[in-house]
């Protein structure tokens, strides 16, 4: 026998004198926890046990094809390649005691694209190919695992967090059942010149709250609901007999039947409406309701956003923004994501800054002043979570110098009392001003570019880390016209300033993930705390900036963050696989943040951006170390890109 073949049957030997230490073993992590006791008695009796020494090479580019898969017992392996712009090499991952590797290369029937090396004496469950295919084949849960890796963990933990919400609010319900499935019975129907007492006796007879009006082909002409009758009755009309055509609301709204509940409940929530008809191939096949949506379930966001567009006053709205924290609650337990979750928060403060604008503009008078109510940073991206201050400005037309100091000094007082009622409403003042109460930042639109100008031509690293929030600029009030093209003129100036560029991508990279080569997590310590790591700015800002800067290098409109990287996946400025995994990543980290804020709302604390990953279960701080080594890739490649 020789010294190789004697090595392996050791290796055999010790795990198959342990099979059921080593299946306890691989029990405490995912995917081997998720399989069935059959498939991982088989995945033990296939492996052998290896040991490497520190510094010993596993697998490497050079030795072909894998031809076996790993799982870490004991120890830690790192994954190194040359460095791109530096001479030596760079640690791309790290691998720890339960998780595997290497998943793509096997899958792909090629050779590892990075050395597998053991940073520190390591011992690994070794599988050869073929029990591997066949692993795979007998596994369902192994096979997603395998093929989907942190996409299949993220799911578990977002299952993981719906599970725990729903034990606690007692109901099963998912945000994401498709609308074909609620609209249970046939869209009640009438013709364009069918009289509108009629329309009205069909609609009581089947007591629907609204009826559509279709042509002969079934294509959906018009609406006409409760609301609409209503309207009938206070204009007094008194000739029930006229063509219903007349009074109902035209070209309705529409979604696919394979679109979501949540789909339709932020339809409904923008546009202020209480029904969604549902067409194939242009031909009415259902309707549903608020009433469909909601009824089963107690996720009441149209109702909420509605009494929030309503408000008689700056104190209702103030009762109602408790409201919101219950919805996150209810909304997670329907399979809410974060992202999800992070776009409706951002909406319902969206109406309460229209309302505060309205209920301002109705107390201290109207100036005849027609202004648009900008924001900036998380608002401007739609990535709002319950923690969040005041970033705004104003923007008007004027002629001049001088007309734009007349507007300014009209609309100051009104902007400054609207900052103060929004910081009743639970909207934080901002510490450093950036508020349309600012003289600064109540500009006319030629203020404005002359301002976004000095930004890019005068660029200073101080200046650039001022200015960046502005670059995430919306429009939430008023017309959208000369914020479209105050953008246009932004992206044209950033296109030709390759300087500009270089400048952003190095404020991109002032903030690192906490991830260190030789331990876990990177963390801080906060006076006497424990010590700890911020998700928003170590987690979620990398992921932020990198994708801004990207965005606005290549002429991108959109100021969301997931938005912006699957654009850029679109236009092939970055790769789908590395767009999907910086989704995943960022989609995680604010998952995570989220649940923090939701845990100290219910204990009454103050929210915190900072957690301590030991509080965390295994699988969330496996993901969230992931998540965190994608945003050092982001960087990596953001370095690289302009050479750094």
């Amino acid at each position: 026998m020789s010294k190789a073949d004697a090595f392996t049957q050791a290796g055999k030997t010790a795990v198959l004198q342990n099979i059921q230490g080593t299946i306890q073993f691989l029990q405490k992590f995912p995917p081997f926890n998720q399989m069935e006791n059959a498939h991982l008695a088989y995945l033990v009796e296939q492996c052998q046990l290896r040991f490497y020494a520190t510094g010993e090479s596993i697998i490497k580019p050079s030795e072909g094809p894998v031809e076996h898969f790993y799982i870490v017992k004991q120890g830690r392996v790192v994954g190194e390649r040359p460095h791109a712009v530096k001479s030596g090499t760079e640690t791309t991952f790290e691998i720890t005691t339960g998780e595997c590797f290497p998943l793509a290369a096997l899958l792909g029937e090629r050779a590892t694209r990075t050395e597998h090396l053991a940073a520190e004496d390591t011992f690994c469950l070794q599988l050869n190919k073929l029990a591997f295919i066949k692993l795979f084949a007998l596994s369902n849960t192994f096979r997603d695992f395998a093929l989907r890796g942190v996409s299949s963990l993220l799911d578990q933990v977002n299952q993981q967090v719906q599970q725990r919400a729903v034990e606690t609010l007692g109901m099963q319900y998912s945000l994401n059942t498709r609308l074909g499935e609620l609209a249970m019975r046939h869209p009640v129907t009438c013709s364009h010149d069918t009289p509108l007492r009629a329309a009205v006796k069909l609609m009581h007879d089947q007591q629907v709250g609204s009826i559509v009006i279709v042509d002969e082909r079934k294509t959906p002409l018009g609406i006409f609901t409760l609301r609409d009758l209503r309207q009938v009755v206070a204009d007094g009309v008194e000739d029930l007999g006229l063509p219903i055509e007349q009074r109902m609301t035209q070209s309705p709204f529409f979604l696919s039947p394979d679109a979501t509940a949540f789909d339709a409940a932020i339809a409904m929530t923008e546009r202020h409406i209480a029904h969604v008809c549902l067409v194939k191939d242009k031909r009415l096949c259902g309707v549903v309701s608020e009433r469909d949506l909601f009824s089963l379930q107690r996720v009441d966001l149209v109702h909420l956003a509605r009494t929030i567009r309503t408000a008689p006053r700056i104190e209702s709205l103030v009762n109602l923004r408790g409201e919101i924290v219950q919805l996150v609650d209810r909304m997670l337990a329907h399979g809410a994501s974060s992202t999800q979750i992070t776009q409706i928060i951002t909406l319902l403060n969206d109406h309460t800054v229209s309302r505060v604008i309205e209920l301002t503009l109705a107390e201290k008078g109207d100036p005849g002043i027609a202004f648009t109510w900008l924001c900036f940073g998380s608002e401007g991206r739609r990535e709002q979570t319950l923690l969040t201050d005041q970033d705004n400005g104003i923007l008007f037309e004027a002629r001049d110098a001088a007309h734009a100091a007349e507007i300014r000094g009209k609309l100051l007082p009104l902007a400054q009392q609207i900052n103060q009622s929004l910081a009743q409403c639970g909207f934080t003042l901002c510490k450093g001003n950036i508020m349309a109460g600012n003289p600064d930042l109540c500009l006319s639109r030629a203020e404005w570019s002359r301002r976004f100008s000095a930004f890019i031509r005068e660029a200073t690293p101080e200046n650039l880390l001022a200015s960046t929030i502005y670059f995430d600029l919306r429009v939430v009030w008023g017309n959208e016209q000369g914020a479209d093209q105050l953008r246009q003129e932004i992206l044209d100036q950033i296109a030709d300033n390759r300087l500009f560029q270089r400048m952003m991508a190095e404020n991109a990279l002032r903030h690192q993930p906490p991830v260190g080569r030789f331990r876990d997590f990177v963390l801080a310590r906060k006076g006497g705390e424990k010590a700890t790591l911020d998700l928003k700015v170590q987690g979620l800002t990398p992921f932020v900036d990198g994708a801004r800067l990207l965005a606005l290098s290549n002429g991108i409109e959109a100021s969301n963050t997931l938005e912006r990287f699957r654009q850029l996946v679109a236009k092939g400025v970055i790769e789908p696989l590395d767009g999907a995994a910086y989704e995943e990543a960022y989609h995680f980290i604010q998952q995570t943040r989220m649940q923090q804020h939701q845990m100290q709302s219910r204990q009454n604390q103050p929210y915190s951006n900072r957690v301590d990953p030991d509080i965390l279960n295994h699988l969330d701080r496996r993901i969230l170390r992931e998540s965190l080594r994608q945003a050092q890739r982001l960087q990596s490649s953001l370095t690289l890109r302009y050479q750094l």
